[in-house]
């Protein structure tokens, strides 16, 4: 018959016994930054279906956008994009079977991050 007494045995290892690794962490983040995106466009949609509507419509949406809270969110969205797509280049490094040793995805984890940032601000300066 089955051993009823489950409760003895250890449970199996879990996020309290691992420390997070930059490639865990990174690709957890590509994939919050791909549904957070959604936001982003969701608002553009928004603006450009107000833009279509009528001058008041596109007034109140248009301030919504400008507004702190409209800015803030779409330069959260210009980084998640770069950070998106700098994750989806990795990616493809690691489909063709390059930078798969932990030494190298770690640093290709750090890279996201810093060349995200260092876009995003790049592309805020030449816009």
């Amino acid at each position: 018959m089955a051993d009823v007494n489950r409760g003895n045995r250890p449970l199996s290892p879990h996020l309290s016994i691992y420390r997070p690794q930059m490639t865990s962490i990174s690709s957890i983040f590509v994939r919050i930054t791909g549904n957070a995106l959604l936001v982003a466009v969701v608002l553009i949609v928004w603006w450009l279906f107000a833009a279509a509507t009528s001058a008041d419509y596109f007034a109140l949406a248009n301030a919504v956008i400008t507004s702190w809270f409209g800015v803030l969110v779409l330069v959260l969205s210009l980084w998640a994009l770069w950070y998106h797509t700098l994750g989806g280049l990795r990616h493809l490094i690691w489909d063709m079977g390059y930078g798969l040793d932990v030494v190298t995805a770690e640093k290709m984890g750090w890279a996201m991050i810093i060349g995200s940032l260092v876009l995003t601000v790049l592309t805020l300066i030449i816009i």
